[in-house]
């Protein structure tokens, strides 16, 4: 199989801090657009990052199952990387 059979593009979320007008907020971005959804205080950070990742890949008709998710090289627990395993 080549790697082009089944690639898709990478999810990268985001933690964005609370402003004056807006609670936080968790921003998936993918090279196909964006997605921004509430911070979910009931759930675990990763599971956070995974609900705004879910919604991104929701949006766009991708495929829910086999994705796995990992940090940012810059050691910011505020920045997660989900990438589909496999077809």
């Amino acid at each position: 199989m080549a790697v082009t059979d089944w690639c898709v593009q990478a999810v990268v979320t985001r933690y964005l801090g609370p402003t004056n007008y807006r609670g936080a907020r968790i921003k998936a971005t993918a090279s196909a657009g964006t997605v921004t959804i509430p911070y979910p205080h009931e759930l675990s950070i990763r599971e956070g990052h995974w609900a705004a990742a879910s919604k991104l890949i929701e949006k766009y008709q991708w495929p829910q199952e086999n994705w796995t998710c990992g940090g940012m090289p810059n050691k910011s627990r505020d920045n997660y990387v989900f990438v589909r395993a496999a077809p």
